[in-house]
């Protein structure tokens, strides 16, 4: 029978073409919007000054400004264009309202002499009228000089008070407590919000929507969303659902197939462990330490969400909300990247059948981590609390997001992440050259290693456009996560499986390939469904949110049929010894698919999306996706270190305290989504149909406390989890004693 184009395709060799072909195209594509950047982006002004001539601020004002607001960490407590924290507010939101509040009652008084609370509907109609005059038309964002109405000019002196009292007097009920900005700060920050402002009022050149797309809304000036959002919504769930049909079809059809010629290979055994590998026990400690203090940090933050104005256990002058958010979010970083390095360097010398030529050499990389870990957290705390206003970009909290590290600790981060690349690669380079699952995993650590340098640049001091720095932020947070870790994840789970014994080399091959084509699909230009607000142009919404959903898929697929082999094997009389490290496998893939998928899926259509942004609701996905698809595979790696030991060193092993905190874990992971997921959908609403500033107020969720106290349930689960993995792998690992024989 003539092979049909479909079949030449799912074929091996047919899906590492098409790989190749969408890698290279979709690279292409990325670096050609890159190219491009500056034609897109907002502009900042060399002055901004009104229209009887006061000079209100400068390029270097905004650009001082900027410095400031990462500086003292502020992005952990609030939002600029809705990214951030949730606990303070979306301060480019606050300064558009406040602006047009001042604007109402101004133009109340010039037209009727009487306050904007003193007028008729029909006055405030007109009065409405005249502010979006203000705000729409007399306002342009413009790169030699941005003029602002008398009126305007007054509102940005108003709103200088503010945020001036905000930051330096701190705001209790918001859990902020102050005195560590000054003054003089305080009107750099203003200038730099205030631009940011400008992005999110005023319209981009040629265009009838603002240099954010018209994010927040605002009832008060009619900035809501387009139709062009509703009609890319509804293309994107089209074309997802069809997508999702044909790759299930695609993946029974061609990749599951039953070859009686295709056998399973046999499950490794372990006699003894090379001297690197004996190296890695010491790591096993650490990363578990990490992530438990990570979990107890988390629970941390969850009372401070729901009682901000209390203290817990410690005085927030202590231990001040955005410095422990800060803290928390790098954590995860590091424990989830480290587990990484302890897996890669696990596995190499097996598939290379020998050791490293200098087994020291782990040591080195344990202490280099060690230093960054220790380094950079008191960096963290101190950068954001004042004790570094020198120093802080080197050594202190560079205020960004997910990368918050000074300078000097990512320098030592990616030296760390290279040296662990050169490792891998000078063992295991030869057998890559015939083994595709392999080369994914060197060619994947390779990325990973690189890829944060994206997020280093300039690399001696800040990027002074706030769009164009986070274009690249998002390079490393969503192209780590969804794209370079995610081919990493498909090589290590592709080994596993075939090294336990639970799926044909063939198999997994195949499936690895076809996650590929698709990770490389949904994953590059992916990214772009975080682009909207920040000040790049609409397509990226259409871009970045069609396939982002689709790419967990195959991996949960792949482990379905290896779990119906591993209740085989189990059941056998050989037995299964890898139970505890393939539980977190597959809890991987399955929280994967919950996490990056479906509520992935629930925050990326734009007009979810536009309503959602900056809410609770983008905590289920971040929370459950980060621990499903990468810190669930960390903890694997753990604990098939500690297996092979015990292994090796014929060391008493029971799966009964693991199970009991994968469960714990796991169940807590899950409930932790429901009352996030609610506080995050009344938000929303609360969005779109008072506006985004009213979301953003403690009033808001005040009445949903009861919700937020319900978080309590799932965040002690999850901190008993992690508590009990600490304990189990360090008695497992230093403290089991020889079986009888």
């Amino acid at each position: 029978m003539k092979e049909s184009l479909l079949d030449k395709f799912m074929s091996r060799k047919g899906l590492y073409t098409g790989f190749w072909i969408i890698a290279i195209f979709m690279v292409t594509m990325l670096i050609y919007y890159t190219a491009n950047l500056q034609k897109e982006v907002p502009p900042i002004p060399q002055e901004v000054t009104s229209t009887s001539g006061e000079l209100l601020y400068t390029y270097d004002d905004v650009v001082a400004g900027k410095g400031y607001f990462q500086q003292f960490d502020l992005m952990d407590w609030g939002t600029l264009l809705g990214m951030g924290a949730y606990m303070g507010p979306d301060f480019t939101t606050d300064f558009l309202h406040y602006r047009v509040e001042f604007l109402y009652d101004f133009y109340a008084r010039e037209i009727y002499g009487k306050p904007n609370k003193s007028l008729t509907e029909v006055e405030r109609g007109s009065v409405k009228e005249r502010v979006k005059q203000d705000v729409k038309k007399q306002t342009s964002l413009l790169e030699k000089k941005t003029v602002y109405t008398d009126a305007s000019a007054e509102a940005y002196h108003a709103n200088v008070q503010y945020i001036t009292k905000l930051l330096t007097e701190g705001d209790p009920k918001r859990a902020f407590t102050g005195g560590v900005i000054r003054a003089d700060e305080a009107v750099k920050i203003a200038a730099f919000v205030d631009w940011s402002q400008l992005v999110a009022s005023s319209f981009r050149t040629g265009t009838e929507r603002t240099w954010s797309n018209n994010w927040p809304p605002e009832p008060l000036i009619d900035q809501d969303l387009t139709f062009n959002s509703h009609k890319i919504s509804l293309w994107e769930f089209l074309i997802l659902w069809t997508l999702t049909i044909v790759v299930i079809y695609l993946a029974y059809e061609y990749l599951f197939i039953k070859d009686p010629t295709d056998k399973l290979e046999p499950a490794m055994k372990i006699t003894s462990l090379f001297r690197s590998q004996n190296k890695l026990l010491k790591y096993i400690p650490i990363v578990a330490a990490l992530f438990f203090v990570q979990l107890l940090l988390g629970g941390y933050l969850a009372h401070l969400y729901t009682e901000p104005d209390q203290d817990f256990l410690i005085s927030q002058s202590l231990l001040p909300f955005n410095v422990i958010r800060s803290i928390h979010t790098q954590l995860a970083i590091l424990w989830v990247a480290v587990g990484w390095l302890v897996g890669g360097l696990l596995i190499a010398p097996w598939v290379a059948n020998k050791d490293h030529k200098f087994p020291w050499l782990v040591d080195v990389l344990w202490l280099a981590l060690l230093v960054v870990a220790v380094g950079s957290i008191i960096g963290l705390y101190m950068g954001a609390t004042g004790q570094l206003r020198e120093t802080w970009f080197w050594l202190g909290n560079e205020g960004r997001e997910l990368l918050n590290l000074g300078r000097v600790w990512d320098i030592g981060l990616v030296i760390g992440l290279v040296f662990w690349f050169i490792l891998i690669v000078s063992l295991i380079r030869k057998a890559a050259t015939n083994n595709p699952i392999v080369s994914t995993i060197i060619w994947s650590s390779f990325a990973i290693a690189t890829l944060y340098i994206a997020g280093m640049m300039p690399i001696h001091k800040i990027m002074p456009n706030f769009t164009v720095d986070d274009y690249y932020r998002w390079w490393v947070i969503h192209l780590w996560v969804e794209l370079t870790f995610e081919l990493f994840a498909a090589g290590v789970i592709a080994f596993f499986t075939v090294s336990l014994g639970l799926i044909s080399h063939k198999t997994a091959v195949r499936v690895m390939i076809f996650e590929l084509f698709l990770i490389m699909l949904s994953g590059t230009l992916g990214v772009g469904h975080h682009y909207w607000w920040q000040g790049l142009d609409e397509y990226w919404i259409a871009i970045g949110g069609i396939f982002s959903a689709l790419e967990p898929l195959p991996l949960a697929l792949m482990i379905i049929e290896a779990m119906k082999n591993q209740r085989e094997k189990s059941h056998s009389e050989e037995g299964f010894a890898f139970s505890v490290p393939f539980m977190y496998i597959a809890g991987s893939a399955l929280l994967n698919w919950i996490g990056a998928g479906f509520f992935g899926m629930v925050i990326n259509t734009p007009t979810i999306s536009y309503y959602s942004h900056g809410t609770y609701l983008i905590m289920p996905h971040g929370h459950v996706a980060l621990l499903g698809a990468f810190g669930y595979i960390s903890i694997a790696f753990l604990y098939m270190t500690s297996r092979a030991n015990a292994l090796a060193k014929n060391l008493v092993w029971t799966d009964t305290l693991s199970k009991y905190g994968f469960w714990i874990l796991t169940i807590g992971a899950l409930l932790f989504a429901i009352p996030t997921y609610i506080i995050g959908m009344e938000q929303t609403e609360m969005a779109m149909e008072m506006g985004y500033f009213y979301t953003r107020t403690r009033e808001a969720v005040e009445g949903m406390k009861g919700w937020m106290w319900a978080r309590t349930v799932p965040d002690v689960m999850m901190i008993l989890g992690g508590g009990i993995i600490l304990y189990d792998l360090t008695v497992k690992t230093f403290f089991a004693k020889k079986m009888s024989l």
